[in-house]
């Protein structure tokens, strides 16, 4: 029997018609985009055309995208240049507390270097609301900081609620759009953000390369210097094949977008549904109603995740207790104890997401085998 993913909300495999389209780019057509020659025009063209396409589908100017390896170098400029760029207004900086650690270490440095940061907890259904927000600025707050869908639990975040908040209090407001673009539906109109950071490798694109909107009347400097590239916001000699790869994976999400999220969703109410039902002392981490539609992340008692995850691996089914980039880490996870659930029960995790090709039959061999661990290693 094959091996059954349920972990793209750590990352996606790369769609082939994306591969596809960057295979030219690391043969026949593999200039510099910055280089002179045809060859470099080519490159740069691609460049451009892509950039053209990741404007349009978040409602974007294209002077507005700058491309970057991912969403964690994304966060990390995008937080690093409004504490530079606003200093004399103010050092105070308000985020949730379930923001993904490219967000939070940026603004625990920044705390180290003498600015103030807030976190916001959310309430026990895993949203925080955006009156909490509002309860947290102040007269010096120069950036807000709210992921639009929390990476483990998946629960939907009120950015375009905070987002209006933030424009009346001409207040910067940064949005992590990474679990949400490509599987529903982002635009800045209906965000109204000063910064917007994505990822390929979420969308079934390549990994190591991911984008940032940067709002035109935004300030801030660069984070990596050393070149004229992406209009002088990133140094470095851009990575075309990736680059036209993320936007391939993107007009294929576009393409059927609204009819992946429903099979998608209804898969994991499938997972939902089975799991409070036939496994005791299981608990549904977030909001059943405000969350992705591929996501599912639980909480069993008396179980430790990190055995669960080996005992389901084991069984040809991949899948994680939470965030990628926090496995290997003995403490509970941060967005979990923020829901109030004790260290026990927040290490007691699991997280299924399901994707583009994944099959009923997988889900009902997920079930089976998920039932069967847990009363064994209980």
């Amino acid at each position: 029997m094959h091996r059954i993913y349920l972990d793209h909300a750590s990352t996606t495999p790369c769609d082939p018609l994306v591969l596809e389209a960057m295979r030219p780019f690391f043969f026949e057509q593999g200039g510099n985009p910055s280089s002179p020659h045809a060859e470099g025009r080519e490159a740069r063209k691609a460049v451009e055309d892509a950039r053209a396409v990741m404007a349009s589908f978040i409602g974007a100017e294209e002077g507005e995208i700058t491309f970057t390896s991912g969403a964690s170098e994304s966060n990390n400029q995008a937080v690093f240049a409004a504490a530079d760029a606003l200093k004399d207004k103010g050092r105070h900086l308000v985020a949730s507390a379930i923001e993904h650690h490219s967000v939070l270490e940026p603004l625990h440095r920044l705390e180290q270097e003498g600015f103030e940061v807030s976190l916001v907890k959310p309430r026990a259904d895993g949203i925080v609301r955006s009156e909490d927000i509002q309860s947290a600025l102040r007269p010096d707050t120069i950036l807000v900081c709210l992921v639009h869908a929390n990476n483990e639990i998946g629960t939907l975040q009120p950015v375009e609620e905070t987002g209006r908040i933030c424009r009346q209090r001409g207040t910067y407001f940064l949005v992590d759009a990474t679990q949400t673009a490509g599987h529903l539906p982002v635009n800045i109109n209906d965000i109204p953000c000063h910064y917007l950071s994505l990822s390929a490798h979420k969308f079934y694109g390549p990994k190591g390369v991911g984008a940032l909107y940067i709002r035109r009347q935004a300030k801030g400097r660069a984070l990596i210097l050393g070149g004229d590239q992406e209009h002088g916001r990133r140094a470095g000699t851009q990575n075309t094949p990736g680059i036209v790869g993320m936007a391939a994976a993107l007009k294929i999400c576009r393409q059927q977008m609204s009819e992946e999220a429903s099979r998608e969703a209804g898969l994991r109410d499938e997972i939902i549904d089975f799991v409070l039902k036939e496994i005791p002392s299981s608990v549904l981490n977030g909001s059943r109603g405000r969350r992705l539609p591929n996501n599912a992340h639980f909480s069993f008692a008396g179980i430790k995740g990190e055995d669960l995850v080996s005992a389901l691996d084991m069984a040809r089914l991949s899948v994680s207790m939470g965030s990628a980039c926090t496995w290997g880490r003995l403490e509970p996870s941060h967005v979990l104890t923020s829901l109030g659930l004790s260290p026990a029960m927040a290490l007691g995790s699991l997280r299924v997401s399901v994707g583009r090709w994944t099959t009923r039959e997988d889900i009902q061999y997920f079930l089976a085998q998920l039932k069967s661990k847990i009363t064994g290693l209980r």
